[in-house]
């Protein structure tokens, strides 16, 4: 088989050939491979097989493969004998592989055909078929049968000698053996169906009549008789398949395995075997089919009803020369003629890692996967020492299927396989291994049969094999004798009439000898001369054949020092194909690991972003509230700033103007004036604005809160003020808030005013002011500043006391008063404890009535002094 690839590497190594090959006289011939291509199961199914021509297929590597092995696999091609695609019938199946077996074995020449595949590649129905579509089984038997069935011997007049031999009975004994088979049957198992019951329709419909065919040239002077067995290889043990062994239902035996002998013609057999005489198809059929009931079939993921053992149907074929009068056999066991025909199904390869076989099905699979790792192992070796001229020993008995046939390898007969590939694409890997076994089976050569003739005597039946004419032994045995006779006288009448009668008799019969050697020498003569013609023709065809040999020679030296070319450069490829393989598996191993690292990086990356979201909108909920608080905040002090400012200023202007008041009176009491100051006019006094009104946030303050009043420091009263006929100026400037408290000052006999005048001043005798501010804490807080005047007028004014009164809220932690014992030292900054009496008095700051009234800094250091 050769084989052309798409690429310029190849992946089967060609061993290497010797330059001169050993010459041989034994003629051989090559093994004769077939193809077959099965149907697809399914029309969406990928093909991986085309058919380019009869002798021709290309393989298709899917795309997976492609990818998976970078580009490695490209198309191939491989040759065959004949190519049969998926519309191939049986019947032409048949008559290109199975029917020359049949007539070499009709003509006393052994055969073996065995299929060969990848598991449901279609070898059991290339070799059985189904009804109306009979494989080559049947049909090999249909044909044997249709060829020698007027000429076949009665029953058990053949009988096998259990050596692998075959001995030849008389009539009577053929006959008492007969009756006593027919009584034992009888009484215990259903008689065998012979040819003239009415046939099974199943086996009746495997061929159709217009199929059936027959061999030519049987010879009609011998007697043949078909014997037919059927055995299993299971688990690398041989079970007869036909073997009736009783049925006990307590304790069920299981069947005995075989072993194989050799006998005296070395051939290979299977001692203790069944072997039964059939004398038709159907009959023989049959005993096929109840063997085929006991072979062992299992469901699996690839296969629903997949082979597990290697099947071998045997057809003998016994033939032996008739007597003279063409009516008894000769009774000679030397003359006795066996061919053998070998019908083999051998189960196909499997992966477990596609059946997902366990247990006892992956049992079977290992020794199924293993004799066929055998035969191919044997194959090679076969083929090497052919090329190379090398003697290694075959392992024929590693495994029982190599041992059942080594004799076929060794030239005992022809041998044909037929590989079965199915074109799916999920079966490319194990096609590419049928395919390679193929190409090596392929080149090994089998010694070609020699044939072994039947020395026959002319059988009577036959008139046709003996000559018409008398031959030159029975002309010269009908030579008459001369009579006994005395011749005395020349003129005797009556012995000379005989003897001249005789004579002429005698002289006839040697001119017919005479003649018929004439004849016979020229007939002689003439196929010499045709024999010479044929033996010159035959030398001129030898001597051009040798001549194209020498070219072939010279050819394929040539092609073997490209092969070894090729081969270095193959070998160089795939180390190169090799690095790059294993280089893109690193490449591939990083890359996925750093998919996953990127992966994980992206998760993470958007779990952070998520989180960065939710936390923005989170901070900036915050900042929003935080932000209107605030402003909120800012706007309220603001306010309260802005208020206490305006208050600030207004009582400034107030007490400016009191006081200016105040010294202008005290300059118009005085005896006496200038006369320039007489003179001038007097201005009138200005009042100052009151303060603004507050804002609507400043209004909004809440009223709600608890009034604290500070201690009051009392101090000594004049006892003439005492009796209480005393009256206040009540000073509430416009610009004070309603705070709505319930703690309110009430001063009886109190005059109110909201701006103070000279009028009311002069009217009492103590003046208060009630001024607001905002305090450190953000709340407004109302102070009473309390003065002592005389009607009188004048600088005799005394500041006497500072009421605080404050809001606290009790949401808020309110400060601690600070007693009247720690120190101004104790506070922030430079502020000052209120609860001391000479620091609320001396502060200018908080007496704001001292410059209201108009006094320098010098009365007012003096008020201090006084009040100290």
């Amino acid at each position: 088989m050769t084989r052309w690839t798409g690429d310029k590497s190849t992946k089967g190594k060609t061993p290497r050939r010797p330059p001169l090959k050993k010459t041989s006289h034994t003629q051989k011939d090559p093994v004769g491979v077939y193809c077959r291509i099965r149907p697809l199961g399914a029309t969406d199914e990928e093909c991986c097989i085309e058919m380019i021509s009869s002798t021709t297929i290309q393989l298709h590597a899917p795309d997976g493969i492609k990818a998976n092995r970078n580009g490695e696999y490209k198309e191939t091609q491989y040759s065959f004998k004949k190519v049969f695609g998926i519309q191939t019938s049986q019947i032409e199946l048949f008559e290109d592989v199975a029917k020359p077996l049949v007539d070499d074995l009709i003509h006393c020449k052994n055969g073996l055909l065995f299929t060969y595949g990848v598991t449901g590649s279609g070898k059991t129905f290339t070799m059985t078929g189904s009804p109306g579509e009979g494989g080559l089984l049947p049909r090999s038997l249909d044909m044997l049968f249709n060829s020698i069935g007027p000429l076949q011997a009665k029953r058990f007049v053949f009988r096998t000698d259990d050596k692998n031999g075959m001995e030849i009975q008389g009539q009577v004994d053929a006959l008492l053996e007969r009756q006593k088979r027919e009584s034992n049957q009888q009484s215990t198992v259903p008689k065998t169906p012979s040819s003239k019951q009415k046939p099974d329709p199943e086996f009746a419909d495997m061929i159709s009549p217009e199929e059936a065919c027959k061999c030519e040239g049987v010879d009609e002077d011998s007697c043949y008789s078909v014997f037919v067995s059927y055995i299993e290889i299971y688990n690398n043990y041989i079970y007869d398949l036909l073997e009736d062994t009783p049925i006990d239902p307590i304790r069920p035996k299981p069947p005995q395995s075989k072993i194989l002998r050799e006998d005296q013609n070395h051939n290979m057999y299977v001692s203790g075997c069944t072997e039964v005489e059939v004398k038709s198809t159907v009959e023989a059929f049959e005993v096929f089919w109840r063997g085929q009931k006991k072979r062992r079939i299992a469901d699996t993921q690839l296969n629903r009803e997949s082979s597990r053992s290697h099947s071998v149907f045997i057809v003998k074929l016994a033939q032996a020369p008739l007597d003279a009068d063409g009516d008894h056999i000769l009774q000679d066991k030397n003359q006795v003629t066996v061919s053998q025909l070998c019908l083999v199904d051998l189960a196909g390869s499997e992966r477990t890692s596609r059946t997902k076989a366990e247990g006892s099905r992956l049992r079977e699979a290992g020794n199924i996967n293993q004799s066929l790792m055998t035969l191919r192992t044997c194959i090679e070796v076969l083929r090497e020492n052919q090329m190379c001229g090398t003697n290694r020993m075959v392992p024929y008995r590693d495994s029982k299927v190599t041992h059942l046939f080594k004799n076929y390898f060794d030239g005992e007969g022809k041998v044909r396989m037929v590989v079965c590939v199915n074109p799916k694409a999920d079966d490319y890997e194990e096609t590419m291994l049928v395919m390679r076994f193929a190409e090596l089976t392929q080149e090994v050569e089998v010694a070609r049969p020699v044939d072994r003739p039947i020395c026959s005597l002319a059988a009577g039946g036959d008139t046709g094999t003996r000559p018409s004419e008398t031959s030159c032994h029975d002309l010269l045995d009908s030579l008459p004798a001369l009579p006994a006779c005395e011749l005395v006288d020349p003129t005797d009448e009556q012995i000379l009439p005989r003897l001249i009668e005789v004579l002429e008799r005698r002289h006839r019969i040697r001119q017919m000898i005479t003649e018929q050697y004439t004849r016979t020498a020229n007939t002689l003569k003439s196929m010499l001369q045709e024999f010479d013609g044929h033996l010159m023709a035959k030398e001129n065809f030898i001597h051009e054949q040798r001549g194209k040999l020498g070219e072939k020679d010279k050819i394929m030296f040539n092609q073997k020092n490209e092969m070894d070319r090729l081969e270095k450069k193959s070998k160089m490829l795939e180390y190169k194909i090799d690095i790059l393989q294993k280089t893109t598996n690193i490449y591939e191993g990083d890359k996925r690991s750093l998919q996953q690292e990127l992966e994980s990086r992206e998760q993470r990356l958007q779990r952070e972003l998520s989180e960065r979201k939710r936390m923005e909108a989170r901070m900036q909920g915050m900042v929003s509230d935080t932000k209107h608080q605030w402003e909120k905040e800012c706007e309220r002090r603001v306010n309260a700033k802005q208020l206490e400012m305006q208050n600030k200023l207004w009582v400034k202007d107030e007490k400016l103007k009191q006081l200016k008041a105040i010294v202008s009176e005290s300059n118009n009491n005085k005896p006496q004036r200038n006369s320039r100051e007489k003179d001038q006019p007097r201005v009138p006094e200005k009042r100052s604005r009151s303060p603004l009104p507050v804002s609507c946030y400043t209004r909004s303050l809440p009223l709600f809160l608890p009034l604290t009043t500070g201690t009051p420091i009392r101090p000594h009263h004049r006892r003439s003020h005492s009796a209480g006929g005393q009256r206040w100026v009540d000073h509430k400037p416009l610009s004070n808030l309603d705070l709505d408290t319930v703690m309110q000052p009430i001063i009886p006999n109190a005059i109110k005013v909201s701006a103070a005048s000279e009028k009311a001043l002069s009217k009492s005798h103590k003046y208060v002011l009630t001024h607001q501010e905002l305090a450190s804490d953000g709340e407004i807080q109302t102070k009473l500043i309390k003065t002592c005047s005389t009607r009188g007028g004048g600088q005799a004014v005394q500041f006497t006391d500072i009421e605080t009164l404050r809001q606290e809220c009790p949401t808020v932690s309110s400060r601690k008063r600070r007693s009247s014992g720690d120190g101004p030292g104790q506070h922030d900054g430079n502020k000052m404890d209120w609860n001391d009496r000479e620091n609320r008095v001396s502060c200018p700051h908080y007496c704001p009535s001292l410059i209201h009234f108009g006094w320098s800094k010098t009365a007012i250091r003096f008020c201090h002094d006084t009040c100290s």
